[in-house]
């Protein structure tokens, strides 16, 4: 017989240490700690294991769902929900009943997002709100965390959910779903260019960010690590504002009015001495700024240099594309 009050208990433990970790941990997870877990009342509860779908001795249920960024599953966010796939093709596969038994009784799952190897970002409340065994995938949903254990108690009490429910959760998870892709962008661009700005070699991590060639507002703007360069706020904000530019050799260039311009020291040492040199690449080459996008950008920021510029607009993103 499922025992729900021990499940609540021990959900809620969970949520609470991971309350804490990413208190400790704000930018990502270590997987060592989530493998480590924490002590409920004398016993040791992991939160993950080698598989996607984890269930805890504890519990009788899953846990929680992990999405690796080297695994073998396509999960993907639609629309509106995030699609996690079936552990394996059988349906009936004690991990995948597991899933559907959890979502029977609208039980709260944490999701872990995998940036990096090693390097997770948990979300949760989360719950299984569809199944498609055509697809072979469950829908997965995100929810506040004040409505953690509000499903389950309308399941318990045999009421349905409401199409505020719905709205609410498209809502949160869509910001979430934007959240976890911005974070990856950040840490895989950063972690390709050895953390180090590409146009200064600045290796201040709390200065550095992850640039868009293709602003990310653009239908060609995906967050793909060939779309990115490590730059420091500096630098990002000058290529974003088009006093740099940079050719598809990856050779920098100023513009020519900022290349004249007298102002002081951090104009003539930061900016107009990077005019001519070469930017710090990737390693991997699949992982260098892709020369296309880069020639599109390089276009567009030849235009801007060849007429005066208006450094006026608060929105720098959209600034060479306006």
């Amino acid at each position: 017989m499922f025992d729900h009050a021990h499940d609540s208990r021990v959900r809620s433990a969970t949520f609470d240490w991971l309350t804490s970790q990413v208190t400790a941990h704000p930018e990502f997870l270590p997987r060592t700690q989530l493998e480590r877990g924490f002590l409920f009342d004398g016993r040791r509860i992991h939160v993950v294991g080698p598989q996607g779908i984890f269930k805890p001795a504890l519990l009788q249920l899953p846990l929680s769902i992990t999405t690796s960024p080297d695994g073998p599953y396509e999960d993907k966010f639609g629309e509106q929900y995030l699609r996690y796939r079936y552990r394996g093709r059988d349906p009936m596969h004690p991990d995948n009943r597991g899933l559907r038994e959890a979502m029977k009784r609208a039980l709260p799952l944490v999701h872990f997002y995998g940036l990096l190897p090693g390097r997770y970002l948990a979300t949760w409340p989360v719950f299984i709100v569809g199944d498609d065994r055509r697809d072979l995938a469950f829908t997965v949903a995100v929810d506040d965390t004040r409505h953690t254990w509000r499903a389950a108690d309308q399941f318990k009490q045999g009421s349905v959910s409401r199409e505020t429910e719905r709205i609410r959760r498209t809502y949160i998870t869509s910001e979430v779903r934007v959240r976890l892709h911005q974070t990856a962008f950040r840490e895989r661009v950063l972690e390709a260019y050895q953390r180090q700005c590409a146009f200064c070699r600045l290796r201040h991590q709390e200065l550095l960010e992850a640039a868009h060639i293709i602003p990310d507002n653009h239908p060609d703007g995906e967050p793909l690590v060939p779309n990115g360069m490590a730059l420091c706020s500096l630098h990002h904000r000058a290529f974003d504002r088009a006093f740099l530019g940079l050719r598809p050799d990856y050779t920098i260039e100023v513009r020519p009015d900022i290349l004249i311009e007298k102002d002081g020291p951090t104009l003539a040492h930061a900016i107009q001495a990077l005019h001519g040199s070469r930017i710090s690449l990737p390693r991997t080459i699949g992982l260098r700024p892709d020369p296309e996008r880069i020639a599109v950008r390089y276009k567009r920021f030849r235009e801007l240099a060849a007429v005066p510029v208006d450094t006026g607009p608060a929105n720098p993103g959209s600034f060479l594309w306006d």
